[in-house]
């Protein structure tokens, strides 16, 4: 673990999980999700973006950064879904992670917006995370040629929508999840050992998250909680999360999920990592490492040529 790690994971106990903790309305987390983004997130050079309308109601922001000799990747694409706790977050607040995840791989990046909880509880955001993936499909990207992502409740979001497809026989590439939130009942027993060793989520607010983001919902709904979901023959999937989280349960209880049922999973767990410090590249050295290992994985997967 780098200084930098210690000092970002110290901060953020300090300053960000009392605030995460006592927030009476999401309205305050959102805020403070765009003010990190806007004061603290660092972008690569060269990064390009793009806002589009994937249907009439879905808003997407294209991600593209890369080194002027490397060409992106033709018909191949990451769909990423950003995390905010469902009630958080939007495409711009993880867009200088996904421009350095671009020039690492060399892939474009599709992130969507989809409605916030509460105004828009379950299963809302999962009907606009289908249709992102319909309408790539529609504009003539093959489903072999597209990783899903996602982070925290994007992670729970792409696993979701994953088991929807593998229904279907529509497998995307790969997946790539960062700490997702896979069970809502919450018994993982890293949601209560992690309690106070989690330096940026407050395990206390869990209950109100649900209620959210399910609004009275079966928390053992699969599409709510894709720990309880079916997956046929699932695509290989990295998971990545920090052993001192609370979700860290959460990942590895998925990741057996997913290789019971067939699927090849590769887990990298970080010692001790803030939730989701993939999104403070350019300031802690283990957030690079973690997006070179995303980057192979998507350029393994989309059988493009490494850098």
């Amino acid at each position: 673990m780098s200084l930098r790690l210690r000092l970002l994971s110290l901060a953020l106990r300090v300053f960000v999980k009392p605030l995460l903790a006592h927030a009476a309305k999401p309205e305050a987390n959102r805020d403070l999700m765009i003010r990190g983004a806007r004061r603290v997130f660092r972008a690569p050079p060269f990064a390009l973006y793009r806002e589009t309308r994937l249907t009439p109601d879905i808003r997407a922001l294209w991600v593209c950064a890369r080194p002027a000799t490397r060409p992106v990747a033709p018909d191949r694409i990451v769909l990423y879904i950003h995390g905010g706790g469902f009630i958080a977050g939007a495409p711009e607040t993880h867009a200088p992670m996904l421009a350095r995840l671009g020039w690492l791989s060399g892939v474009e990046i599709c992130a969507p917006e989809y409605r916030l909880s509460p105004e828009h509880a379950f299963p809302k955001a999962l009907e606009d995370v289908r249709a992102a993936w319909d309408a790539l499909v529609t504009r003539g990207y093959r489903p072999e040629h597209i990783v899903l992502a996602g982070d925290s409740a994007g992670g729970n979001l792409a696993l979701a929508l994953l088991a929807d497809l593998c229904a279907e026989a529509q497998r995307p590439a790969g997946l790539v999840a960062i700490a997702p939130l896979t069970d809502f009942t919450f018994q993982g027993a890293s949601m209560r050992d992690n309690e106070a060793r989690d330096a940026m989520l407050p395990a206390r607010r869990r209950d109100d998250v649900a209620t959210w983001y399910l609004a009275g919902a079966d928390p053992t709904d699969p599409r709510a909680s894709p720990l309880f979901a079916r997956f046929d023959a699932p695509p290989p999937v990295l998971l990545q999360y920090a052993e001192t989280e609370i979700l860290r349960d959460d990942a590895r209880r998925m990741a057996e999920v997913l290789r019971t049922a067939g699927g090849a999973v590769n887990e990298h767990a970080w010692p001790d990592a803030p939730h989701v410090f993939q999104i403070f590249d350019g300031w802690v050295p283990e957030a690079r490492e973690s997006l070179r290992e995303i980057a192979d994985f998507v350029t393994e997967r989309l059988a493009i040529a490494p850098r």
